[in-house]
């Protein structure tokens, strides 16, 4: 499979501001790094910490020049909308509670924003959003990464295409172990907001990584779980969101899936992997190995098919960069997000539509994800009984 060149010509580099990713943030380096790879955006602005001097002194780090370097998303907000070259599009990069209120700021001044996941910490909080991107026009792209890489893409497209047949069967997981032991209360950063319930709402590891597996299992299969059966637990002692996650689903064309989300599972670093079951044939992919794709057709031996190698389609291809054999991983398919997101923002820059292939998490599956959350809260606290979605 040929790769898409990335030469082609294109206008000036879209205007990011970014809130949030300062001093001591993990997801905000990467969220720059993506944002540049394929040379679509230039950072302009930033109020990056929810502290003013240590905003300013990470904007300072970064290179930001004194006047677009803010105390506060608000205030970056009011001047970037009123700037003739201010920012065309921010990147939030914060704890999930500040999701809603940084977006809402941006968007009612149409500024376009590309936010992490989970879309708010709320889900009533998630449909006021969706109603906002909705009402205001503006481009919304949510960051689940893991859609951008170009077996994803090519799982997508097969399923579509109707090669597993119907889907009947969908197991999802992804496990962790970095908070295995009571992380929080040394102060690391990214533990201490991650199990506060007031900065990444009601759920912990169904909030963190099993929004991940959730939206990816729904992007693969192009299928929604109407409800499901969640046994959530809190294994370490004194934590107050759940870190391991048992979830039934029952989707919406009949198919049944099992869905486990863990941040106590030692061993395991960041092992996502998805088996969707049809009656044709079966898929498997993992995120730690996300260049092989396995496809095995009922009643006959199984298929690698590797990223823009053969029998890799234009789906994938069309997200690739570099031939077969040349690793593509994590940065890269968080780029590929980046760069969907510029092709969609220049299109409505010039009232256009983007072209059908433009593909990218939306508010509405940004939605879907925090009432995922929700429901497995709510199932749980009621001894794990069949919950539908509140969509």
């Amino acid at each position: 499979m040929a790769i898409e060149g990335r030469s082609e010509a294109r206008p000036s580099r879209i205007r990011l501001g970014m809130i949030g990713g300062g001093q001591g943030a993990f997801i905000g380096a990467v969220h720059r790094i993506a944002s540049r790879i394929d040379d679509h955006y230039e950072l302009v602005a930033g109020a990056l910490s929810s502290d003013p001097d240590r905003a300013r002194e990470s904007g300072a780090e970064l290179g930001l020049a004194d006047d677009r370097n803010y105390g506060t998303y608000l205030d970056m907000a009011k001047r970037e909308a009123r700037l003739k070259n201010g920012a065309e599009a921010v990147a939030i990069v914060t704890p999930n509670n500040m999701h809603y209120p940084v977006a809402r700021e941006f968007l009612k001044r149409g500024i376009h924003v590309i936010c992490d996941k989970p879309l708010t910490s709320t889900l009533g909080d998630a449909k006021k959003l969706a109603a906002l991107v909705e009402k205001t026009g503006a481009i919304f792209v949510l960051t689940h990464n893991y859609t951008g890489y170009p077996m994803v893409r090519q799982a997508r497209q097969m399923i579509a295409d109707g090669e597993l047949g119907d889907i009947r069967v969908v197991q999802v997981e992804y496990p962790q172990d970095w908070l295995s032991q009571d992380l929080e209360s040394t102060g690391q950063k990214q533990a201490a907001w991650r199990t506060d319930p007031a900065q990444a709402g009601a759920g912990g590891s169904t909030g963190d990584i099993g929004t991940h597996a959730y939206n990816l299992a729904c992007f693969m299969t192009g299928l929604d779980v109407e409800e499901l059966s969640a046994d959530l637990s809190a294994f370490v002692e004194g934590r107050q969101l759940d870190d391991n996650a048992n979830v039934m689903l029952r989707f919406s064309n009949g198919a049944r899936g099992m869905l486990w989300a863990s941040q106590v599972a030692p061993g395991n670093e960041n092992a996502l992997s998805i088996r969707i079951y049809g009656s044709k044939a079966g898929l498997e992919w993992s995120q730690e190995d996300p260049n092989y794709l396995w496809y095995t057709p009922l009643g006959e031996p199984k298929r690698l098919i590797t990223r823009a190698g053969a029998g890799s389609d234009e789906a994938a291809g069309r997200v690739s960069r570099v031939p077969p054999g040349h690793p593509e991983g994590y940065l890269e398919g968080f780029a590929n997000i980046y760069t969907e997101a510029a092709r969609a923002i220049r299109a409505t820059q010039n009232k256009e539509s983007a072209d059908a292939e433009v593909i990218y998490p939306t508010v509405q599956d940004g939605v879907k994800g925090v009432a995922f959350v929700d429901a497995c809260v709510r199932s749980s606290k009621r001894n794990s009984a069949w919950t539908k979605l509140a969509i």
